[in-house]
């Protein structure tokens, strides 16, 4: 038996965290390779090794993640390979002797960065030679066992694992990446991953990367369902919850005491091997090895939840319900629905009923909600108004969209009786199903609000061609009301207001003072604020979605006392009664000085938001 898998039979192995944050936090960018600073600036490759070492890491991975063929290449390092491998793999064993502690060293094998066939043009041989080209490089030079990780299809997974048996004979652990869906890109569940590794012969099975700690511990336990021979083991390692951009940068919420109440609920569940993956820092390791070592009698397990990203929306026309319900100083209800991620509408129609006859104003339908493949928000709407008689709200993202896509989508938009547009920059494709689709875009939301309200409203294009009819767009836009940079906020709230905006969408919030301090702070540089506020309302159903919620989504703080009080009520429907009854007791709150709500339901309890429409009409 192999030294790494002897470990395994002792207990709990630690590994590390993310080499890329920190490399980036270093000053590295993301278009340098990483891999061949194994030879250009090793003293920095090393000093990451060490800071995890010292933090408690059992398991090293060499930085090799990207060191194959196909990706080289595109650095013109394609004749590199064995180069950059072996060092990766010295490099880390210099490291582990001077510290003078039992760590092991995994060669880290990433994707190939090509697709294969079918989906591709690679042969599945030409994606097994360079595997295998990488993996002897790493086998030679002395890794203790082979980790290929971050893969999402199992074809080119298969292939690896393939490669590594013919080439070695050490341990392969096998870890997939998933969607927020939790699928592959190329669509597969955690039961039929698991499934087909295991049958490819990995020694170790399990996923990393992904979404933060919440979504991995559940499709952790789908793996050790689908696999439950008790010589199959089982590894993870999370992001630090979704990425955020803030000031270039990208940043990770979930902070290191979290993922160490993490590190007892993954062993509990059943993994073997534990650590961190983007986002992750020495300081996370050290946690997850204080929470391990401190064996406490129970794990915290947090509930997931979806939550989509608030943003932009407008006015005009001969006016929109909503306008005039605003314009007469009515609250407004307004409430998210995603559309299918399929062809059947059922569950979507009878919701949007629900939602209807409680008593909301408007159904406002999403636009591929975090970057993930779904209907056209245009059908949708047009189904909702037509089959449900409710107005609707369209999202419209500009990301993705050319100017000619754009004014396109506007113009069907209208002819379909659209007219309520929440306007938004939109995910990046990087962090949904297509991380390689194009991600470009010819305006930001203040340039497309402008576009609407200075050009499509009174009747000419972006060109200033006439299209005839002028249109009767209400255009909305997206607002954070606890934001990290608050000048920043203001200045982006300002010029969506010179540009014609409406009204507002928010974020979720949980603390009523945070419109006033953000109004008050915008007053103060450009005076009256006289715009319609729709402030986020997004219902805790228990303490386990609160703390999700609280530690793993940027931009929404929770306070202790919310927290303490829905946790006390329990997972059961006594949660769903707390959430309501404190969603409500929120929505009295603000009504000093926001203009309406805008709900974003968890779970499908479209029955939860029903219950809360109806206690703020009464």
């Amino acid at each position: 038996m192999s030294k790494f898998l002897e470990k395994l039979e002792q207990g709990t192995l630690l590994i590390d965290g993310a080499m890329g944050t920190m490399l980036h936090a270093r000053g590295v960018g993301f278009d340098k390779c990483f891999d061949e600073l194994n030879l250009t600036n090793p003293s920095a490759v090393a000093e990451i090794h060490r800071e995890y070492i010292e933090a408690g890491a059992q398991l090293i991975i060499t930085n090799t993640f990207g060191a194959n063929r196909f990706k080289l290449s595109k650095h013109g390092l394609a004749d590199d390979v064995i180069e950059i491998n072996r060092a990766g793999v010295e490099l880390a064993k210099r490291i582990v002797s001077a510290s003078f502690k039992d760590v092991l060293i995994a060669g880290d094998v990433g994707p190939l960065g090509v697709r294969i066939a079918p989906y591709g043009r690679v042969k599945p041989e030409e994606a097994r030679e360079a595997f295998a080209e990488q993996i002897k490089a790493l086998a030679d030079a002395g890794a203790d066992v082979i980790v290929i990780e971050t893969m999402s299809d199992l074809y080119e997974i298969q292939e690896a694992i393939k490669a590594a048996k013919e080439v070695s004979s050490l341990p392969v652990v096998a870890s997939v990446a998933f969607t927020r869906d939790d699928r592959t890109l190329l669509g597969d569940d955690p039961t039929k991953v698991a499934r087909k590794l295991k049958e490819a012969g990995a020694e170790v099975i399990g996923v990393n990367c992904s979404g933060g700690p919440t979504q991995l511990l559940r499709i952790l336990k789908q793996m050790k369902h689908a696999v439950p021979d008790r010589s199959m083991k089982f590894w993870v390692k999370p992001n630090a919850g979704w990425p955020e951009q803030v000031g270039g940068r990208i940043m990770y919420p979930a902070d290191a005491d979290y993922f160490g109440e993490y590190a007892l609920s993954f062993r509990e569940a059943g993994a073997d091997i534990v650590g961190g993956c983007c986002g992750t820092t020495p300081q996370h390791i050290l946690a997850m090895k204080k929470a391990l070592d401190s064996s406490p009698h129970s794990s915290v397990i947090i509930q997931t939840s979806e939550v989509s990203e608030t943003s932009e929306v407008s006015d005009a026309e001969p006016p929109t319900q909503l306008a005039q319900k605003l314009a007469l100083g009515k609250f407004s209800i307004c409430v998210e629905m995603n559309p299918p991620r399929g062809l059947s509408t059922h569950k979507l129609l009878a919701g949007a009923s629900l939602l209807a006859d409680a008593g909301a104003d408007v159904i406002n339908v999403a636009d591929s909600p975090m970057a993930r493949m779904r209907m056209s928000a245009w059908a949708v709407c047009d189904l909702v108004q037509r089959k449900v008689g409710i107005e609707s709200t369209i999202h419209f993202p500009t990301r993705g969209r050319n100017l000619l896509r754009v004014q396109g989508d506007l113009l069907a938009a209208h002819a379909l009786g659209i007219r309520n547009v929440f306007v938004v920059m939109g995910d990046p494709t990087s962090i949904g199903d297509y991380p390689e689709a194009m991600d470009n875009y010819d305006l930001v939301p203040s340039g497309l609000i402008k576009l609407i309200k200075q050009g499509f409203n009174t009747g000419v294009d972006h060109s200033g061609t006439s299209i005839g009819q002028p249109t009767n767009f209400f255009v909305g836009a997206a607002l954070n009301l606890c934001p990290q940079d608050m000048d920043t906020e203001v200045k982006n709230l300002h010029r969506k207001i010179k540009a014609g905006a409406d009204f507002f969408l928010t974020q979720p919030i949980y603390r009523p003072e945070d419109g006033p301090k953000l109004i008050d702070a915008y007053e103060a540089k450009h005076g009256k604020f006289d715009k319609y506020i729709l402030a986020g309302i997004l219902p805790l159903v228990n303490g386990k979605h609160a703390n999700f919620l609280h530690n793993e989504v940027p931009g929404i703080s929770i306070p202790d006392e919310t927290r303490q009080k829905i946790e006390s009520a329990g997972d059961t429907e006594d949660g769903v009664k707390v959430g309501t009854e404190l969603a409500v007791e929120l929505i009295e709150q603000i009504k000093g000085w926001a203009s309406g709500i805008y709900i974003m339901p968890q779970f499908h309890r479209y029955d939860m938001i029903s219950d809360i429409i109806m206690a703020v009409k009464e």
